[in-house]
């Protein structure tokens, strides 16, 4: 999935540890305050490298497989062998996506993040990227051929979406793909491959959709001048915002009334939380510039408990 823009500009510091001494500095091995530059340097990149894959979106889609595949009893092993799969699938999305924004957002002036400020070259965080996405395969494929062909579709709708449909009126598009098909590679992952339940997948799906409303939403202003047109972009801010509740309210609604039988406490108590949170969220965005994004973790939060308790697979 994509991942987003939200790398922390504690990147700065790491450049600066890596640079030249001032006059008059001891010199290394001189002393205590003689700090050895190679070491410093690496230290530097290794703190850079980590930035760059953009952790927080990483990190977050991770822990979504790895609970998805914990609740469907898939087992620890197993489970282990999913959460692996994700986590270099983000990273190789996270990571191409500074690289191949390195000079843009050099041009652009972003602080935090390392491809573009000098902490890491791009070239470098192309090769881990590269080097992710090859571990990714084997990982993916580990975990069943119809499962993995799923989940390698969905990283190669992210690639492409940095590649390419970032700056298209289909930038929506990887979202939906990539969020869809979690639950459906979590279900494939089971032992005799089951069928995903199409409301799980149809859930992800709209959830991938109001991620990117809301993870856009802060920036549009910003990729307009760096002449990006994604969806959100030719919505514009106000247009973003308004559309932001449905996909929220989409997705809660797909997980409650989609089982057989009447909607539970559970679901009906989801629909309100979704509600409230899909609509604060946008209507408090002028003040706190995460606030929709917020609101969108919070919705998916509660969803993830209905998809955990529903689980993943079956009729």
């Amino acid at each position: 999935m994509d991942a987003t823009d939200s790398v922390s500009p504690a990147g700065t510091g790491a450049a600066g540890a890596a640079g030249a001494q001032p006059i008059g500095a001891v010199p290394a091995g001189a002393g205590p305050a003689g700090a050895d530059p190679a070491g410093a340097k690496r230290r530097g990149r290794v703190v850079g490298l980590a930035l760059a894959c953009h952790p927080g979106p990483a990190l977050a889609v991770t822990a979504l497989g790895c609970a998805l595949a914990l609740g469907s009893g898939l087992g620890g092993p197993r489970s282990a062998l999913v959460t692996a799969a994700v986590l270099t699938g983000q990273l190789s999305v996270g990571w191409c996506n500074d690289a191949y924004d390195a000079r843009r957002d050099a041009d652009a002036g972003r602080r935090g993040k390392p491809a573009a400020d000098g902490t890491i070259g791009a070239r470098t965080v192309w090769v881990a990227a590269t080097v992710a996405l090859a571990l990714c395969v084997p990982l993916s494929l580990a975990c069943g051929a119809l499962a993995g062909a799923v989940h390698l579709a969905a990283v190669t709708a992210a690639w492409l979406y940095n590649l390419r449909l970032k700056a298209t009126a289909l930038s929506w598009l990887p979202y939906v793909a990539g969020f869809g098909a979690l639950p459906a590679a979590v279900a494939l992952s089971l032992p005799g491959g089951p069928g995903p339940r199409w409301w799980t997948v149809a859930a992800g799906a709209l959830l991938g959709f109001a991620a990117h409303l809301a993870d856009t939403l802060p920036d549009i202003a910003a990729d307009r001048a760096a002449g990006i047109r994604g969806l959100p972009h030719r919505l514009g801010a106000r247009g973003t915002r308004l559309l932001l509740p449905a996909p929220l309210l989409g997705a809660t609604a797909v997980l409650a009334f989609g089982p057989p039988g009447p909607v539970d406490a559970g679901g009906a108590a989801a629909l309100v939380l979704a509600g409230a949170a899909a609509l604060a969220g946008p209507a408090l965005g002028r003040r706190w510039r995460k606030a929709a994004l917020a609101g969108a973790v919070a919705v998916a939060a509660a969803d993830l408990t209905l998809l955990l308790v529903r689980g993943v697979a079956g009729a």
